[in-house]
């Protein structure tokens, strides 16, 4: 029986001797290649009018430069409903948002080749703020749903004590201490394992085989641990873990990707914000009698895993009070 009883971590004195491995502690196989993304620098987002990858290509130690069109399978790394391309095909939505990935001898090799990328957008105004987004109604990534018990508002009107106030909630980066990172072997007839930093590696399988355009037995994920993750891995290691697979594929030698810290809180998606506005009604006693509060989240280009985010602030906004209407 272990109830009760202090029970050490399983890699804790691993952990303390400096002995767990991670992704990036793991012995590199010889002559593996490099990945790392590009993207737009300017911010601009819109339609790509120009890809200029010339000066990318002729850099000296870069094996390949890869976009949309190297993709043989589907090009989209979601989690739920679609939306997420692993390359920007014709459009940027977001800044940050990957346009190519340079592959080469080593991570310096490839993160000078990447700045050398021109691309020129047609640009359009961002939809930025919760506050751009109320005001076009296209811009709900998810239809709107309601919570409801009894008749808040009629409960409200009656309250001895009413009041109405807004409250903000800032987005919030993960901040894991390993970044995103992944490391792809290519096998026998179209197969691959992938080490990935992720929180769900039967997700990172599925995705990478559709982007192959392989069955998912063909594909390995293995997750020994994480440096981190809170959620920011729970959906956005897949595009990595996709990235390293293409290239494997395209050079038949092993990928590593990992991402810089810099690059990683520009190109991976934050913690929603929120904003509430909300009214309440009170008996003498300060007894709660009915409340109606509205929930505005700042989702991103996609919806990636905004449904689920969205249903759990839902559910948890009461706390430990019971509210009767």
């Amino acid at each position: 029986m272990s109830v009760g009883k202090a029970l050490a971590h399983d890699s804790a004195a691993m952990h303390v001797q400096g002995n767990a491995v991670f992704v990036d502690d793991m012995r590199e196989a010889e002559g593996l290649l490099h990945l790392v993304p590009g993207y737009a620098r300017d911010g601009a987002v819109g339609r790509i009018t120009k890809l200029d990858l010339a000066a990318v290509e002729k850099y000296p130690g870069v094996v390949a430069v890869l976009t949309a069109k190297d993709i043989v399978g589907k090009n989209d790394c979601s989690p739920s409903i679609g939306g997420d391309p692993i390359l920007a095909a014709d459009e940027i939505f977001f800044h940050g948002q990957v346009v190519f990935a340079v592959v080469a001898v080593t991570r310096d090799i490839a993160r000078r080749a990447a700045r050398l990328a021109v691309i020129e957008i047609e640009k359009i105004k961002p939809i930025v703020s919760i506050e751009d987004a109320s005001e076009l109604e296209s811009s709900n990534l998810l239809p709107p749903y309601e919570f409801i018990r009894g008749d808040a508002q009629r409960a409200i009107q009656k309250s001895k004590i009413q009041l109405s106030q807004k409250l903000t909630v800032g987005g919030q980066e993960h901040f894991y201490l390993e970044g995103q990172i992944a490391l792809a072997v290519p096998g026998e007839q179209g197969g691959m394992k992938v080490f990935s930093s992720t929180q769900h590696p039967t997700e990172v399988q599925h995705l990478v085989a559709k982007m192959l355009g392989v069955n998912d037995a063909q594909v390995i994920c293995e997750c020994r641990r994480m440096g981190g993750a809170f959620g920011g891995k729970e959906s956005q290691a897949s595009q990595w873990a996709c990235l390293a697979a293409l290239a494997a594929s395209k050079t038949a030698v092993p990928v590593k990707c990992r991402l810089d810290r810099d690059d990683d809180m520009i190109m991976t998606g934050k913690r929603h914000d929120f904003k509430m506005n909300y009214s309440v009604g009170l008996d003498a006693k300060g007894v709660l009698t009915g409340i109606d509060i509205e929930m505005l989240s700042r989702c991103g280009f996609s919806a990636d895993l905004s449904g689920p985010i969205n249903d759990r602030a839902m559910f948890h906004v009461d706390n430990c009070y019971y509210y009767p209407a």
